[in-house]
């Protein structure tokens, strides 16, 4: 199974919320996937083991995954883009 990081700046309450939502959002599409809430500090960590990352803090660097707009699915602008996105990163 395919493994989604999304990341602010605690890992608590705004991650935990969009993780909440794409995992129903996923569900709802039938694509198969892991989504797990992190804190910023710990995203390098997951690189290596994680299909997409859902960021919901401005990205300042590059990164080997897609990152996916996390604010999107906070506001609901933009998310249907931003779940497409996240789709064809999982398949």
């Amino acid at each position: 199974m395919k493994t989604v990081i999304v990341a602010c700046g605690s890992g608590v309450a705004t991650s935990q919320t969009v993780a909440s939502k794409v995992t129903r959002l996923l569900k709802e599409n039938k694509v198969n996937a892991k989504v797990e809430a992190v804190d910023l500090k710990s995203v390098d960590r997951y690189m290596d083991s994680s299909a997409a990352y859902i960021a919901i803090t401005k990205v300042k660097k590059e990164y080997p995954i897609p990152v996916i707009n996390g604010i999107a699915f906070l506001t609901g602008m933009g998310e249907k883009e931003e779940l497409k996105k996240l789709i064809d990163a999982l398949k």
